[in-house]
């Protein structure tokens, strides 16, 4: 289901949960061990005005559903960090723009974000949209922290502003490696739909299957986004006679097809990567399809274990609950708040090097520290499954 946008109705109860969990909490956030705020160290601004943060998320087109998610958790990590007085004396302001991931209209909000003056940018969904942010922003000179897209193909750049807080594409393929592995499939069909990160993982989920003694990916299919029908494709998948079919793209397509695919007669089992991995697959999909459908996902909100608090703040200032990739674009503001702190100021060279030197920053992923090319150095990736309508954990893949 879509998130209702952000209400101003419901700002001054989210206010009240705030205070009272803070207090609760000794003044060190939902996570505990919350960034240092206050004082009048260098490099604070010469203004005092608020330090902008800017966050790219799908606000239109398909994947429009995951936009509120982020931006409400992000929204929620400000207001928690400004109850306790900001940072270094200021305040934090979040700046949306819509990328609709798409590679065009990301380069547009990028633009804007920069123009607006945003210190650190704190957004990107699909990896396709977020490429082509990357030197938008390294020209300005503007660090990012991307909570969601994950292509390998981000981390290949190796540019020294970016840095990744979700399990990569090499990470993922390795998971459902293991994932298929246990599940004893013999025969495999990947399918994904041409995007950087689409394909990547389907592309690495083959080299990895086609090990000695291992499953084998008896087909490797592409489809054309955004189409109404997958029959063609589903064809092509039934006469490679596969018992396990993987599914790399987002969730409108992934939907389709698991629909497509039952309907079909299909019986052996269906996964998908994390990018379909939303309430919206369930529900294009149908009850029926859905059920039993895994997915390869980092943490979730229904799977963070003592999260309760966190989930209640966010029910109660945008009276839904948090979807996927909330948790992750929570801590990306968090994290972009304690570097500010560390670096003393907004220069994205300072920043930069606070970045990389975090070492145990508290996120729900668990304790941070970066591996040298700027991403976690263990993925975080487990197998969900839907049941009762609802993406479940099933395995820690431990």
């Amino acid at each position: 289901m879509r998130v209702t946008p952000r209400k101003s109705s419901l700002r001054p109860l989210a206010a009240l949960v705030l205070a009272a969990l803070l207090t609760a909490g000794c003044g060190q956030g939902l996570l505990g061990g919350g960034q240092r705020t206050g004082g009048d160290a260098a490099g604070s601004g010469k203004n005092g005005g608020p330090i902008l943060l800017g966050m790219l998320i799908p606000q239109s087109g398909g994947e429009a559903a995951i936009g509120p998610y982020m931006s409400n958790a992000a929204r929620l990590a400000v207001d928690e960090i400004n109850a306790r007085g900001g940072v270094l004396g200021r305040k934090l302001e979040l700046r949306t723009a819509d990328d609709a991931c798409d590679a065009q209209s990301a380069a547009a909000g990028a633009g804007k974000l920069v123009t607006e003056g945003v210190a650190i940018s704190v957004g990107g969904y699909c990896s396709g949209a977020t490429l082509p942010t990357l030197p938008i922003f390294g020209k300005a000179g503007i660090p990012m922290i991307i909570p969601a897209a994950n292509s390998q193909e981000l981390v290949d750049q190796r540019l020294k502003h970016v840095f990744l807080i979700n399990g990569t594409g090499s990470q993922q393929a390795a998971a459902a490696e293991k994932w298929i592995t246990k599940k004893d499939a013999k025969r495999v069909a990947l399918v994904h739909d041409n995007t950087s990160y689409s394909k990547d993982i389907a592309v690495r989920a083959k080299a990895l299957l086609d090990a000695p003694g291992g499953a084998e990916a008896v087909l490797v299919e592409a489809v054309t986004p955004k189409e109404s029908d997958y029959s063609a494709n589903v064809t092509d998948i039934l006469a490679a006679e596969p018992d396990f079919v993987y599914w790399t793209g987002y969730f409108q397509e992934g939907g389709l097809i698991a629909r497509q695919l039952r309907q079909a007669g299909y019986r052996g089992s269906i996964m998908v990567a994390d990018g379909a991995v939303s309430p919206k697959l369930v529900e294009i999909a149908g009850a029926d399809a859905a059920e039993g459908v895994y997915a390869t996902m980092t943490q979730t909100p229904e799977t963070l274990r003592g999260a309760e608090k966190w989930i209640s703040a966010y029910r109660a200032g945008y009276g839904a609950d948090p979807g996927p990739y909330s948790n992750q674009a929570y801590d990306a503001v968090r994290l972009a708040a304690e570097a500010i702190t560390r670096a003393g100021g907004t220069d994205g060279t300072k920043v930069i090097a606070a970045l990389e030197a975090i070492d145990g920053f508290p996120m729900f992923s668990g304790p941070l520290r970066f591996t040298p090319e700027h991403t976690l150095a263990n993925g975080g990736f487990q197998i969900l499954v839907v049941t009762g309508g609802r993406f479940r954990l099933q395995d820690t893949l431990g």
